[in-house]
């Protein structure tokens, strides 16, 4: 479990680290060619602020989306001391969601309610998003496979209160 809470600290320093050089670089809404073959871009590095949730939806609803994600930190807290002891991969996953969301908490809670967003796929269009928004989408979705491929519940057989 100290190694979760680690591998978490340091996720989101990194997280915090590229936001504090993102700020301090680039002006706001400025993009630079990040990644790119010959002339087609394929990644940009974009600053820009976002005072919503996925997509800018609930714009402007700082208490909730300072709110919720306190809820679900304390959720993924009980969950990590409940399945991760068992399960490894669980454990690291919901760590990876809990960085990810303590990242983006930082920014609202001390940026105004705005998180600080770069990450631009030009590839083909995509909203701008952060490294704390990829370890979030990254720990769900695993999280999600072990919840439909995980068979070591079902495969244990019942006990019996009453035999």
């Amino acid at each position: 479990m100290i190694l979760a809470v680690a591998a978490i600290a340091l996720l989101v320093g990194a997280d915090q680290l590229i936001k504090y050089l993102v700020v301090r670089d680039f002006a706001l809404g400025e993009s630079r060619q990040f990644l790119h073959i010959g002339d087609t871009e394929l990644m940009n590095l974009t600053y820009v602020r976002n005072d919503g949730a996925a997509f800018s939806s609930m714009s402007g609803q700082r208490v909730i989306l300072i709110g919720l994600p306190l809820l679900l930190l304390g959720i993924c807290i009980w969950a990590m001391w409940k399945y991760g002891r068992t399960s490894p991969f669980l454990k690291w996953n919901i760590a990876l969601v809990m960085a990810g969301g303590i990242g983006n908490l930082i920014d609202r809670i001390f940026r105004g309610g705005d998180v600080v967003d770069y990450l631009d796929i030009r590839l083909f269009h995509f909203a701008v998003f952060n490294f704390a928004d990829c370890c979030i989408c990254i720990g769900v979705f695993l999280i999600l496979l072990y919840m439909l491929f995980d068979k070591s519940e079902t495969d244990r057989p019942k006990e019996h209160a009453d035999a």
